[in-house]
């Protein structure tokens, strides 16, 4: 009808001021900068180079280069399956037989810490997500000193995660380029230097990005600064197995510290040590100065994770206890872990010989020496561009290669690029 159509015609105006108000909420909203390592993924999907290879993912591949699920996942994931579970919410803090399990592993069976019952373990989402929680924690209770400080350099998540939790971040010096090892005095003098009270990032072992861990006795030294320095330590154990194949031995930081009366926080992912990317499995640990102080802490660890996930996911959790509560699966995890760090320490041994095959002079030592799944090869970023330009290996640009990426198969060619870009 024409006056309906008038109607709508003298409306116009205002619908379109309205509809030009609802799409334009976001635009102060400036594009992010591409993740460094997804980026790198991203190129190497689109190469059509047949030899090519991505040195840039952070996980677990086979001699194949193929993603590896362990034989005792599998086996823990059917005794799951039959025993018909609900799905019912777990609690805040996670479940119960994968905390108490996952406080064990990393402390040690028979450690006065669990046997007093100062800790608290919570489950989290994973090894970030555990950091996170970890931050948002101190953030809100430690409040005398606001600083964190981390190993230059360090794991790229953790600047932002503890950033975004409201921390303030700092460095000390802990890699030294012209070794491609750990600066171990330099450390020493920054950390000496730290302002007391202050939060100290320590990488329990397989320092991400470099490879570089400190010796038994290196660590001793460190304990004995750090707790003249009064700082708390904050532990980040990601690859705990995975580094030497040794559980204990990797770690051995960590039950040192403690030992020696440090009251240390600890994240754990159980990523790369069970093949557990997906799932997401991780704790979170305060060890405390008695048992009520423990209570204290985990009430207030549950009431920070409400509000951000209530809960941890089940399936994953479910699979790490079943492993590490049942005799059988742990002694075939404990063969299967050990596995996965002898292939990534042969990869080693055989790129360095590899590189002296194709007559390279220079000493790659360090290749060898560093630990772990990343391998800060010492590589400059023009002759990074180099090797993907011209051989399609991809990295990230500060020359850390990831060596889960690196295989029998693809070990030589990869050798004879780096010979190339670096005679």
């Amino acid at each position: 009808h024409p006056c309906n159509i008038s109607g709508w015609l003298l409306m116009l105006p205002h619908r379109l001021s309205s509809m030009s108000i609802s799409v334009s909420w976001w635009s102060e909203v400036q594009m992010g900068p591409p993740d460094p390592i997804l980026g790198v993924s991203e190129a190497y999907k689109r190469d059509t180079n047949p030899k090519k290879i991505n040195l840039g993912v952070g996980a677990y591949r086979d001699d194949q280069g193929k993603p590896y699920v362990l034989s005792c996942v599998r086996k823990a994931e059917a005794q799951i399956a039959a025993k018909k579970l609900d799905k019912e919410y777990l609690a805040i803090g996670g479940l119960g037989d994968f905390t108490k399990a996952c406080a064990k592993l990393a402390l040690g069976d028979d450690n006065e810490v669990i046997k007093s019952g100062r800790n608290i373990t919570v489950q989290t989402i994973s090894g970030t997500g555990s950091l996170r929680i970890g931050a948002n924690f101190l953030s809100r209770f430690h409040t005398e000193a606001r600083d964190v400080y981390l190993p230059k350099p360090s794991w790229g998540n953790h600047t932002p995660i503890f950033r975004d939790a409201g921390m303030q971040l700092k460095a000390y010096t802990y890699y030294d380029p012209k070794t491609c090892g750990f600066d171990f005095q330099g450390a020493l003098n920054d950390i000496s230097k730290i302002p007391e009270k202050s939060v100290i990032m320590l990488h329990a072992c397989a320092h991400n990005p470099t490879g570089v861990d400190p010796r038994p006795e290196q660590w001793k030294e460190i304990a004995d600064l750090v707790k003249k320095r009064n700082l708390l330590v904050f532990f980040d154990m990601a690859y705990q197995g995975f580094a030497s194949g040794d559980i204990d031995r990797d770690a051995w930081a960590v039950r040192y510290f403690i030992e020696q009366g440090h009251n240390i926080v600890l994240s754990q992912s159980f990523a790369k040590n069970m093949g557990l990317y997906g799932e997401r499995v991780g704790g979170f640990t305060v060890v405390c100065k008695d048992a009520e102080e423990a209570k204290r802490v985990e009430s207030q660890l549950k009431i920070l994770i409400r509000p951000i996930y209530s809960n941890p996911p089940m399936n994953g959790a479910r699979i790490a206890a079943t492993i590490l509560n049942t005799p059988d699966l742990y002694k075939e995890w404990l063969g299967e872990v050990h596995g996965m760090a002898n292939r990534i320490i042969t990869m080693r041994e055989l790129l360095v010989a590899n590189l002296k095959k194709e007559g390279s002079t220079r000493n790659w030592k360090h290749v060898i020496d560093q630990i772990g799944m990343f391998c800060f090869t010492g590589l400059k970023p023009e002759q990074v561009e180099r090797l993907t330009k011209e051989f399609s290996i991809y990295m990230t640009k500060d020359g850390r290669i990831s060596m889960a990426g690196v295989t029998s198969g693809n070990v030589g060619y990869l050798a004879q690029g780096i010979h190339a870009v670096t005679k």
